[in-house]
């Protein structure tokens, strides 16, 4: 499965040396592979990079991507930063790899232990196609073309200003358009419009950066910005296309159209040639698919495409009677195609897939788990065998028994003697895949009996890993119910609080305050936070809870910055006694949030434990000479403010000779 003798790029294999990708400094085993030589060295994250970058490699190779990122952010910005030509492949599968080790021996490939060896094993096997892509971008690209500077005033009134702006934004995007199209990319077009022409435009571009005649620039009031779509995660794809058994329409003329459906009824592809080299169609159609079913829109079939179902010695179908044009506009009205042609070519498919549908559907579910669907459909299909005779010969339990049917020899035509050749060609690919098949399948047995040796081998140790087990699992019982016993210490802990808070409470309801005995029904609570910080705020709305309208009382009102300010604010206190001046941006905030502020002299306050109360009347006090302060402030701003935009004023003015 090797691609040439000598690779056309360089695979770069790389394993984790020394460190941890999660620390400051992993060194790397880096392994240069082109196919004949190898190159080996130890470098730094930073040099790997660095190499990366200078050589753009056609693959990076690694049994776990995570050894080149501690997690997937890191992997996503890793993907993002790679060469455009440069692959990041993990050669021991997707997301449930397999170890190195075992990848390598099915494969043939040296392995040792050693980061070293790890990374040659790993370059060879992404060489030979093994592995899969790791992938987080789609092949959409993000066009983006927006203002280069801010719409402020500029040397010119301000609606020339920006009317400029975004008539060059419009004019921009017309060119990045115009590039586009005269590259002949598929793209969507989203634009907002302002005064003046466009603030941004977005092109969704179906094609990868370096496919687009357009590059990241910034000139003078407008930008061009290129980003990847995003994939929502991470995707893998195989290195190795496999050839899957398939359904192929033929429309035969002037120009040849071939379509692709696949057994599950989707289009995989199409295609539409003038040169009408059945030869080249034919290799088309093999790197695409094992025809089980070559079809034709017209009855009796065309004598080329029953040539291309010999060619595969697949089934053919052609309709009773020749497809209308509407009905095949019907069928394919969900597919894209160039031409008639390629329409008509896919609709013989899709209908020929109809006619099949249920017979593949039926073999299918007589197909078990371990065994591919395609090949048994394609001998029941185009071999009109039983799907129980086809399991039988496939899991080996009869002898098949080849019949030979005797032909007239005849001298034959040069055309004949080409598709022989071809026929040959595809026999001898078929065959040679066949044969890896089977080594894999005796390899997988292989391991499967490795593992049963294995699994009995393990049996005397899994008994005292049970009891090892139960002991774990008691221990595990134990401090659970530990963890039980401390919860519930922990509530009553809490509850105890609450009881004591409840007293407390008890205790303001009926207190003898001696010099306020006549005048209770005069009294407010009033609550105490220690210091005017977050985490004082906090403990004192976890203690007895802060809500609108509380009398709060500071003991310490110095240090308070705007946040914290603004989460006492939040709670919407009637009045704020502080002990102590407030910063400047505590006491800005505070105004700003409609919050009286005043001294705790001008009200007197009376504490029993962490109870305190205060006169109705003194709170009264305090909160008329705050608004009648804040009267006086707000009329000071405003006549600052004033002032402020008479002096702008007079600065702007010109100066009169």
């Amino acid at each position: 499965m090797n691609r040439t003798a000598a690779l056309d790029a360089v695979v770069f294999g790389v394993d984790i040396q020394s460190g941890d990708v999660r620390g400051d400094a992993p060194s790397y085993a880096l392994v240069v592979f082109d196919g004949e030589e190898i190159a080996r060295d130890v470098v730094s994250r930073r040099k790997l990079r660095r190499l990366v970058d200078d050589e753009e490699p056609d693959i990076l190779a690694t049994d776990n991507m995570y050894e080149l990122a501690a997690d997937k952010d890191q992997l996503v910005h890793l993907l993002g930063s790679l060469p455009d030509e440069t692959k990041l492949v993990q050669v021991t599968g997707d997301e449930r790899p397999e170890p190195l080790s075992r990848v390598a021996k099915r494969h043939g490939v040296p392995y040792g232990k050693k980061p070293m060896k790890e990374a040659e094993a790993a370059a060879r096997l992404a060489a030979a196609n093994v592995g899969q892509e790791v992938s987080a971008f789609t092949d959409t690209t993000e066009v983006k073309v927006s203002r280069g500077r801010s719409t402020g005033k500029g040397g010119w009134s301000e609606d020339r200003y920006t009317r400029r702006i975004h008539g060059a934004v419009k004019k921009q995007a017309r060119e990045v358009e115009s590039e586009l199209d005269g590259a002949g990319l598929a793209y969507e077009r989203d634009v907002t419009e302002k005064y003046g022409g466009f603030s941004s435009a977005v092109f969704r571009v179906q094609a990868r950066p370096q496919d687009i005649p357009v590059s990241t620039h910034r000139s003078g009031d407008t930008r061009v910005e290129i980003e990847r779509v995003r994939r929502d995660g991470i995707e893998f794809r195989p290195l190795a296309k496999r050839r899957d058994h398939v359904v192929v329409g033929v429309d035969p003329g002037t120009t040849t159209a071939v379509a692709i459906v696949g057994l599950d009824g989707e289009v995989l592809d199409v295609y539409s040639s003038r040169t009408n080299d059945r030869a080249d169609v034919i290799e088309w159609i093999i790197e695409r698919g094992r025809p089980v079913v070559v079809a034709a829109d017209v009855t009796p079939m065309p004598e080329t495409v029953e040539k291309f179902r010999r060619s595969f010695d697949a089934a053919g179908w052609e309709p009773e009677r020749d497809l209308p044009v509407d009905e095949k506009k019907h069928r394919t009205r969900e597919e894209a195609y160039d031409n008639d042609h390629e329409r008509d070519a896919m609709a013989a498919a899709l209908y020929a897939f109809d006619h099949h549908e249920s017979q593949f559907d039926r073999v299918a579910g007589k197909v078990p788990p371990q065994h591919e669907v395609g090949p048994v459909v394609a001998r029941v299909v185009a071999g009109d065998e039983s799907v129980e005779s086809v399991l039988r010969d496939i899991e080996g339990d009869d002898e098949s028994e080849a019949e030979s049917t005797s032909h007239q020899p005849r001298e034959l035509s040069d055309e004949e003697k080409e598709i022989k050749r071809l026929e040959a060609r595809i026999d001898r690919l078929e065959s040679h895949v066949d044969d890896l098949k089977d080594t894999i399948q005796q390899k997988d047995e292989q391991l499967r009996e490795k593992d049963k040796q294995l699994e009995k081998a393990r049996q005397e140790g899994r008994r005292e890993v049970r009891k090892d087990r139960e002991v774990t699992r008691l221990e595990r019982r134990n401090e659970a119910l530990e963890r039980k016993v401390e919860d519930e210490q922990a509530k009553r802990e809490e509850l105890a609080g609450k009881l004591d808070r409840l007293k407390s409470l008890w205790k303001l309801d009926h207190s003898n305050f001696a010099d306020v005995a006549d005048e209770r029904d005069g009294l407010v609570p009033v609550k105490v936070v220690e210091q005017f910080t977050r985490d004082a705020i906090e403990a004192a709305d976890e203690q007895f809870g802060l809500v609108a309208g509380d009398v709060v009382m500071l003991r310490d009102a110095s240090g308070a910055g705007r946040s914290t300010a603004k989460r006492l604010a939040e709670a919407d206190p009637r009045v704020v006694l502080r002990d102590g001046n407030l910063s400047d941006a505590a006491d800005e905030v505070l105004f700003d949030h409609d919050v009286p502020v005043a001294p705790v002299e001008m009200v007197t306050v009376q504490e029993i434990d962490e109870l305190a109360i205060a006169r109705e009347a003194e709170v009264e006090a305090a909160i008329a000479d705050w608004e009648d302060r804040a009267e006086d402030r707000e009329q000071a701003q405003k006549a600052e403010m004033v002032d402020q935009i008479i002096s702008e004023h007079r600065a702007d003015r010109p100066v009169e000779d």
